[in-house]
């Protein structure tokens, strides 16, 4: 797989990563783009991309692991898939599994699909874990002989990250809408509109949630953005509170608040859309 030393690809990566920062993320010191891959139609291969921000040489593992999702968007991992689930690991391989970066080293894995020809129609999902493990000794240096008459401790923070793997196979049934949609604003707490994501179909569904507020006079102001949402299959709902911006000119006191559920917020590609009036 490339690999690449220069500060170049670097700040290129770094840049890309802040213009898509809906489909990158980071953690501790590892970027990664995108942070999901989807197969479908004649997809058969995808990169990843990842990149050392930090000081030090890092080496990350790279494995597979099959994760729940609950009605309230965290996860849990599990070892048997739950009824309507199925597991995409046997049907991908990626390579390499083990990458050493130095500092502002970056370096992309290829994920490559098999076996397709089992395939049956619909959605299949594993995760790809990537686990950091700090290097002993950074690269260039000598250990340090260790004194046997004493005792030390040393802590070393060690990270993980997960990033869906995702191979749809046949027609795309899936639909969402969106229901129970309440404002809330407690004494002394920034407002928030609570409301639940409804799946339905054979394929999971990810976008953007957008609220825009609507004053009496019609006009519209942006007051809430959520990127990357996701239910995931066999997941039929998913319970989300989303807290709202304080902006002048905007009274929750009256209006109304129209949500939108996208693809991508920053176009006009609506999976869904409700409206609320504000008392």
């Amino acid at each position: 797989m490339k690999k690449s030393h220069s500060g170049f690809f670097y700040l290129a990566f770094c840049a890309l990563s802040i213009l898509h920062s809906s489909t990158s993320m980071a953690q501790g010191d590892l970027m990664i783009y995108p942070k999901r891959i989807v197969f479908e139609g004649a997809k058969r291969s995808q990169e990843i991309n990842l990149a050392n921000s930090g000081k030090d040489t890092a080496r990350y593992m790279l494995s597979v692991v099959q994760i729940r999702m609950k009605e309230d968007g965290s996860f849990e991992q599990i070892a048997e898939p739950d009824p309507g689930q199925s597991f995409a690991d046997k049907y991908f391989r990626i390579f390499p599994r083990n990458v050493v970066l130095g500092p502002n080293e970056a370096q992309t894995v290829k994920i490559q699909l098999t076996n397709t020809g089992e395939l049956q129609a619909g959605e299949y999902r594993s995760h790809l874990y990537i686990r950091a493990e700090a290097e002993k000794t950074p690269l260039g240096e000598k250990e340090h002989p260790i004194d046997s008459t004493t005792i030390s401790v040393k802590l070393v923070a060690v990270f993980g990250i997960s990033i869906p793997v995702i191979i749809r196979s046949g027609e795309n049934t899936a639909e969402i809408s969106l229901s129970d949609i309440s404002f809330q604003q407690p004494k002394d707490t920034l407002p928030s509109v609570k409301f639940t994501f409804n799946r339905s179909g054979n394929m999971s569904v990810y976008g953007d949630i957008a609220v825009d507020y609507i004053s009496p006079e019609g006009k519209t102001t942006r007051v809430g953005l959520a990127r990357g949402l996701a239910v995931y299959t066999p997941t039929t709902k998913r319970f989300f509170n989303l807290a709202l911006n304080q902006v002048a000119g905007v009274d929750y006191h009256k209006g109304s608040l129209h949500l939108s559920y996208s693809y991508d917020a920053t176009k006009n590609e609506k999976l869904v859309e409700e409206k609320i009036s504000l008392r």
